[in-house]
């Protein structure tokens, strides 16, 4: 376990202080010409919340579809970014009122790259340790060099500061403590308990001893979540370590878990996974896991998609409400209401990504369109004794003393004199008696940001066991975490602090507790069931930065995908045995009146009555490919759905001698494939045909080509004689079976049929109308 989570916990730790990542930020209010007080727009996709997931999602919509869809992000205050704000002080000082660095990661490098601001990444040195303050001692928690490959690796392991030393020399664990560790880590522990959901602390101790918990996870804990490791969930919280065990279960010789192994075999799949994806050579070169931030500070990020997506950033707007369009004209399903400076503004939109915090949904501004969200985020909680998702205060204070007020102290392992602050950071277990959670050694980290002579430190305080901060004024604040610093960094004499900058979070970082994937599993249950609207946040993905920037990189996909397929229903690919079943119970069987209908349009030689094939195989199997599981490659799956089409047909053609002769006179007299399936008309047919074309013609070209072509085709295949109309409407009056078409289901057609349609009636009416008139007209094309 050693190996395995000392390297999980160090990266994190580099990311700890970006769980402040995610709040409702302000942004300037940008606008292309003046609203009128009260205006109504369009627009493809409203992205709700400008901070880090909701900035980055809807920069990602707007670059991965290349401005194909229209997207607005629309923000509360009037800045976008959230908790990230970055302040540069007159005489020098840079200072962060919420996270100070990211542990970098692809997602971070790529959108940098594309806005330009590559050049304003820097990096710490990676072999910089986070320390630990136990018994007015500082000690280095295990760190390896040379990034998470294979020398990385033997680093972490042998290196100067590696696992080794740390168990052999290093005082912070007790020899007790150090050989509990060991056991659990190199020979097994006890299994989990069946059908309880552990919190951190239960799964540490039962895993690694009490030791390891309160003198490493316990101040761990505290820097990224700000919260109680006795509350918080195990398998919601810190999910990544959690696996570990569930990989050290899966090596078939190591029936007692040991934790070691587990965490071998997830870096070597780590590995594979990193060299199956390289990053691109265009970006910067960077280290998996290192501390990073911009030149200028976090800020840059935001300031930088505000700069690119211009106008399409609302600042000051308040959303009050979302309500249903009430025509679902263009498919614009729902209507957002903002009040802003111009007024009260209605955006019409197909598609909603909501990233507001969990508190603030508590209200909640989705209730009309999302029946049970409020409901969610105000669930009583028992386990935790919470009232839905908790967010608890927690103060960000940056300080300066001049180097000379630090204690004049060799660190251990070589890494040199505490003046110069050779780390990432300190971090302070409950049981040392320091209020303040963690300090960030913000100078030494990077580049410019203070004058030579200064140390600058970013102090966090408070959280889920300190709610009292937020009750204390910015000088009772400020006086806790100069006391802090002086028990931890500084010497007896050291003057009183430079205050540089505090921020106070009165709703900091989600905790996610016993009971948030329950809860999680229930918003998405009612997520699934309302189109193109998404509930999102650093409540689901993940509270630190990168955890940010990702969602926003994968989450744009899903959007943009389900726009350019919005309208476009398939059939559904059934296993053999419901195809058989259901072709039995669905056999088109015409009435009286129907055959009446059929026989006087044949008799009229209605030319609209037969029409060429709407949809052919490809595009039907792409079609039901696309609302299937997917748990096969295409290219398989659409070799069993033409098989299965095609025994289906089989089973449906003429069985007795009288309609085999009946089709052997059409034959014979050359009208085999005069008639053809119309279940989906002209419109709904020409997308699908240009979907799986080569597009080299715009859209408008193609259709009227397509067209063109089809009605020859239907010209051209009509009964063209006497002999031809009696053929039909024999087979008509000899037998109401019919053979169908089974490339577009009726279900699938009538909803192609009435999306091309101009809804003037009721889709259920209509498709009662599409049905009866589809099924008529399939009696001709039954007849080969």
């Amino acid at each position: 376990m050693k190996l395995s989570t000392a390297s999980f916990i160090l990266v994190s730790i580099c990311s700890a202080n970006s769980a402040l990542a995610f709040s409702t930020p302000k942004s300037r209010f940008v606008s292309l010409q003046p609203l009128r007080a009260t205006s109504v727009s369009e627009v493809d996709c409203i992205v709700v919340g400008g901070g880090i997931s909701g900035s980055t999602l809807a920069h990602n919509i707007d670059y991965q579809s290349n401005g194909e869809v229209s997207v607005i992000l629309t923000e509360a205050r009037d800045y976008i970014g959230g908790n990230v704000k970055s302040h540069r002080t007159e005489d020098g000082f840079l200072w962060e009122e919420g996270p100070n660095s990211f542990a970098t990661q692809p997602s971070i490098v790529r959108i940098s790259h594309e806005l330009g601001i590559d050049d304003q990444l820097v990096f710490a040195n990676e072999s910089l340790p986070p320390w630990v303050n136990h018994n007015g001692k500082l000690h280095p928690l295990p760190k390896g060099q040379g990034g998470k490959g294979p020398k990385g690796q033997l680093e972490l392991v042998f290196g100067r500061n590696g696992v080794l030393k740390f168990a052999l020399a290093g005082e912070l664990l007790s020899w007790p403590g150090k050989i509990r560790a060991g056991i659990g880590a190199f020979l097994g522990h006890l299994p989990a308990p069946e059908g309880k959901e552990e919190t951190i602390r239960e799964w540490v101790t039962r895993i690694l001893g009490e030791e390891v918990f309160l003198r490493c996870i316990d101040p761990f804990v505290s820097g990224v979540y700000a919260g109680n490791p006795e509350t918080l969930s195990m398998s919601a919280a810190l999910s990544k370590i959690n696996r570990i065990e569930n990989y050290a279960y899966n090596i078939e010789w190591n029936k007692y878990g040991a934790i070691f192994y587990g965490g071998l075999a997830r870096q070597v799949e780590l590995t594979k996974e990193r060299k199956a994806n390289p990053p691109s050579p265009e970006w910067v070169e960077f280290e998996y896991g290192n501390p990073g931030s911009y030149r200028e500070g976090l800020s840059t990020l935001p300031k930088a998609i505000e700069k690119r997506l211009g106008d399409k950033v609302k600042t000051e707007w308040k959303l009050v409400g979302i309500d249903k369009a009430a025509d679902n004209k263009d498919g614009y399903k729902y209507v957002a209401t903002y009040e802003t400076p111009e007024g009260i503004q209605k955006v019409q939109t197909k598609a909603i990504v909501s990233t507001i915090p969990a508190h603030a949904l508590k209200g909640s501004v989705l209730e009309n369109i999302m029946p049970g969200a409020k409901e969610i985020f105000n669930t009583i909680r028992s386990n935790v004794q919470r009232k839905g998702i908790y967010h608890p205060p927690v103060a960000a204070v940056t300080v300066a003393y001049p180097k000379s007020s630090f204690k004049d102290v060799e660190l251990p392992n070589g890494f040199g004199n505490l003046q110069d602050l050779p780390g990432f950071g300190s971090l302070n277990p409950r049981t040392e008696g320091v209020r303040t959670l963690g300090t960030l050694w913000s100078s030494s980290l990077f580049p410019g940001r203070c004058p030579e002579d200064y140390n600058l430190l970013l102090n966090y305080i408070g959280g889920s066991r300190d709610v009292g901060i937020a009750e204390l004024t910015d000088d009772e604040i400020v006086g806790e975490v100069d006391k802090g610093c002086r028990q931890v960094l500084l010497k007896p004499d050291a003057p009183p602090p430079k205050v540089v900058g505090m921020k106070v979070w009165p709703t900091a970082i989600p905790q996610y507790e016993l009971g948030h994937l329950e809860l999680m599993d229930k918003l998405q249950e009612i997520e699934k069931t309302i189109d193109g609207l998404w509930v999102c946040g650093n409540y689901r993905s993940g509270v630190a930065f990168p955890d940010c920037v990702t969602f926003g990189y994968d989450h744009a996909k899903v959007v943009i995908d389900h726009l350019k397929n919005a309208g476009k229903d398939a059939p559904v690919v059934m296993e053999e045995e419901a195809i058989a079943e259901t072709a039995t119970e669905e056999e088109v069987a015409l009435d009286e009146e129907e055959e009446e209908v059929v026989v006087a349009a044949v008799e009229e030689d209605v030319e609209e009555d037969v029409v060429d094939i709407s949809v052919p195989y490809d595009a039907a199997a792409k079609l039901a490919y696309e609302v299937s599981d997917m748990s096969m490659a295409y290219d398989d799956f659409k070799i069993k759905y033409e098989a299965e089409a095609v025994e289906l047909v089989k089973s449906k053609q003429p069985s007795n001698e009288k309609e085999e002769e009946v089709v052997a006179a059409a034959v014979e007299e050359d009208v085999e494939e005069d008639v053809v399936d119309i279940s989906v008309p002209y419109d709904a047919a020409a997308k699908l045909a240009y979907e799986v074309s080569d597009m080299s013609m715009a859209y408008d070209d193609f259709k009227i080509k397509y067209e063109a072509e089809a009605v020859e085709l239907v010209k051209s295949k009509q009964p063209s004689n006497e002999k031809e109309e009696e053929v039909v409407a024999a087979a008509v009056e000899e037998d109401e079976e019919v053979v169908v078409d089974i490339s577009v289901p009726y279900d699938a057609a009538a909803k192609l049929a009435y999306e091309a349609s101009d809804k003037s009636m009721a889709y259920d009416d209509f498709k009662v109308k599409y049905d009866r008139s589809s099924r008529a007209c399939k009696v001709k094309a039954a007849i080969k």
